[in-house]
């Protein structure tokens, strides 16, 4: 099975510093949702695995969230593709919990539902702890420039073997020519 597991919030859509709250501010970055339909069409799994601290921080709740993953799969079923799971995390760094990224229980999670190995599994994110969260467990790390992407190659430390693209179009069209090839 080909599965990608996709961070959301500079890589699918716009990410803001006071957090993505509702659907309306919800946006979609450009040719994301093309990338999704295209690596559907070439036979990948997609699973996205978010960060939503803002659920625990109050700033939004599980109607708005539900709205705003409604309004994704809703554009990506359009475009024709398909999002297979969404898996998040609602604590904020202080609940020192297990799922949230850079710790790697979303991975370990998804690999479980979808009965596959954690090794080579590729992620696509825009920050480090997206990256770590990955690597930690054997996975592919793939790095885009959107969202926090460019201050988070500038800063470095990244784990050995991350591919770096310019957006998430990019890394799905390298995704879907290395599993042809």
């Amino acid at each position: 099975m080909k599965l990608v597991i996709l961070d959301r919030d500079g890589v699918i859509n716009e990410d803001r510093d006071d957090f993505v709250k509702s659907s309306m501010e919800w946006v979609p970055l450009p040719r994301s949702i093309e990338a999704i339909a295209n690596l559907t069409q070439a036979g990948w799994r997609v699973v996205v695995a978010t960060n939503q601290s803002g659920l625990g921080r109050g700033l939004f709740d599980m109607h708005a969230l539900n709205a705003m993953h409604e309004k994704m799969h809703r554009l990506v079923n359009q475009a024709g593709g398909r999002i297979d799971a969404v898996v998040f995390c609602p604590h904020t760094a202080a609940d020192r919990c297990n799922c949230r990224k850079p710790a790697p229980g979303m991975v370990l999670d998804i690999a479980d539902r979808f009965n596959i190995r954690t090794q080579g599994i590729p992620m696509v994110g825009d920050s480090l702890r997206d990256l770590q969260a990955v690597a930690a467990v054997g996975g592919r790390p793939i790095l885009v420039k959107t969202g926090k992407g460019e201050k988070t190659l500038a800063q470095g430390g990244l784990p050995e073997g991350t591919l770096v693209f310019d957006n998430l179009y990019m890394a799905a069209e390298h995704l879907i020519a290395g599993a042809s090839a």
